[in-house]
């Protein structure tokens, strides 16, 4: 028999220890509310068995008031690196069995070193996050933890993708740095985020409101836009994290993964060109134009519920990565508004940040009117959309599919923003304004003074419609490369993107510029 050295027999023992987190009982209750333990969650994210773990041994280091009796290797999270889909992410999964996964300067220390060692090897980070918030007993210690956590946050944004996954609460200042991330994943009736709490807003402005109804998947999907994303459990949580990098670089300077394609490369859907009806005013559905163009089943819509006028989301065409920006003509007419604008901008940058292709389809009648969107700032944020496209360097190719008017023509993609490809259906308008207002305002004298006014401004309409809202005008002076048929648009698009795989256009140098937030 042969006896085995004391000291792996101990480091064993204390492995094993670490491995418990927060102890049974804590587990059990944890498990009692439906919800995965810390390194189960790792084990469902990450390819079997790739995971390595980091400083797994740490503590806390006391407090001054003596109230943290017991002490827990790990300190309240799991940190390390594994793969996905064969490819290395860093991570931390908060562990809430301890300490309710509250923010300690030791648990700031152990993220902070994986999100360093996720920058120097230059492939993404993920959190996994389930917390109470910053740990009281150690006072400014943890505050200054999350400072070093947002701070990398900022300077590492757009260097390695970054996302989130809400698996828990995420109370306080600590809703910061998911704030920051690329992406955030929330899950049904089980995370929230605010900054103050149902309490504090009860004692400071008497409104009462629940945590669910306060800062729930719901609330954060809908109407702050917050969050991306919002699954039915953790496990689906975990599963769309994984697609989502799919279709993403591991850094900055790389270019997204080109996938084999399935889908037929030549394919034409015939349908696509009878989807826009004769009827200018008539609706149709932009999400079924995407469908039938994008390669089957690889369209990853993010913000779905939250400024629905707009449309924003990842998809493949023929093989390539693509973010996908539009209007969708079935709410509001496709209007840009406050919202809208600022969901497009985010996802403009995003895109242009990991080198993801553009690919824009636009049907919009100009910008929402009215006295609370100006008021509200509508020329701030529809300026920042204009300056996400123009910004960008990423290959960028746009299709009219029907109304480019005004100001919402301009910003989206318009060839003069530095737009690569072009292209127009023939149902394209591309006008200062619609026919009727142009009317209205050209010929007014002219209109009030027929015998019959409803019959002159509707002919003085159709002979502006058929001068300039058609795609042939802006066509010969140069605005758009080529008119096609709506079902030639896949493999249009297809070739374009082929063509400008090796697109180079550096920006001039500078410090950074100033979007106007």
């Amino acid at each position: 028999m042969t006896n085995e050295d004391p000291r792996i027999l101990e480091l064993r023992k204390v492995r094993a220890k670490a491995k418990e987190g927060g102890g049974e009982e804590r587990i059990a209750k944890q498990r009692a509310k439906g919800k995965l333990t810390a390194r189960e969650r790792i084990d469902a994210l990450l390819d079997p068995g790739t995971f390595n773990e980091i400083e797994p041994f740490i503590t806390h280091q006391g407090d001054e008031l003596g109230l943290l009796k017991d002490k827990f290797y790990g300190d309240g999270v799991v940190t390390g690196y594994g793969q996905i889909n064969g490819r290395t992410v860093y991570l931390y999964s908060q562990d809430f069995t301890i300490y309710g996964g509250t923010l300690s300067e030791m648990q700031s220390h152990k993220i902070c070193r994986v999100m360093d060692l996720a920058v120097r090897n230059g492939v993404p980070f993920i959190s996994l996050i389930d917390s109470g918030g910053a740990r009281i007993q150690e006072g400014v210690r943890s505050m200054g933890g999350y400072a070093e956590i947002f701070r990398r946050n900022a300077q590492y944004s757009g260097v390695v993708p970054q996302v989130s996954i809400m698996l828990g609460p995420c109370a306080g200042g600590a809703a910061y740095s998911p704030a920051l991330t690329d992406l955030v994943i929330m899950v049904e009736k089980q995370s929230f985020m605010f900054l103050t709490g149902p309490e504090v807003i009860k004692a400071v402005t008497g409104e009462v409101i629940d945590a669910e109804s306060l800062g729930g998947s719901n609330v954060h999907m809908s109407i702050s836009g917050v969050a991306h994303l919002s699954l039915k459990s953790e496990l689906d949580a975990l599963e769309t994290a994984r697609r989502f990098l799919s279709y993403l670089p591991s850094n900055n300077v790389e270019n997204p993964p080109y996938v084999q394609p399935i889908d037929d490369l030549s394919r034409m859907d015939e349908s696509l060109n009878d989807i826009v009806p004769l009827e200018a005013n008539e609706p149709y559905v932009m999400h079924q134009v995407i469908e039938k163009i994008v390669d089957h089943g690889t369209f990853l819509e993010l913000q779905p519920d939250w400024a629905r006028n707009a449309i924003i989301g990842l998809a493949r065409i023929g093989g390539h990565s693509v973010g996908i920006v539009s209007q969708e003509p079935s709410i509001m007419a496709g209007v840009i508004d406050i919202d809208a604008a600022d969901k497009m901008t985010r996802f403009v940058r995003m895109c242009d940040c990991f080198n993801i292709p553009l690919v824009t389809f636009v049907d919009s009648p100009g910008f929402l009117p009215g006295i609370a969107q100006e008021h509200g700032g509508i020329i701030r944020h529809g300026a920042k959309l204009l300056y996400a496209y123009s910004e960008a360097t990423v290959p960028k190719i746009c299709v009219i599919t029907r109304k480019a008017y005004g100001g919402a023509y301009v910003v989206m993609s318009s060839k003069y923003l530095g737009t690569d490809v072009t292209y127009a259906w023939p149902s394209a308008e591309i006008a200062v304004l619609g026919a009727e207002g142009a009317a209205n305002i050209l010929y007014k004298k002219q209109i009030e003074s027929a015998p019959d006014p409803v019959a002159e401004r509707k002919r003085l309409a159709d002979e502006y419609r058929d001068k300039f809202n058609n795609p042939y005008y802006a066509a010969s002076t140069g605005y758009v490369d080529d008119i096609i048929e709506p079902r030639e648009s896949r493999p249009k698009i297809i070739a374009s993107l082929s063509a400008l795989r090796d697109k180079f256009a550096p920006a001039p140098p500078r410090k950074h510029g100033n979007i106007p937030v």
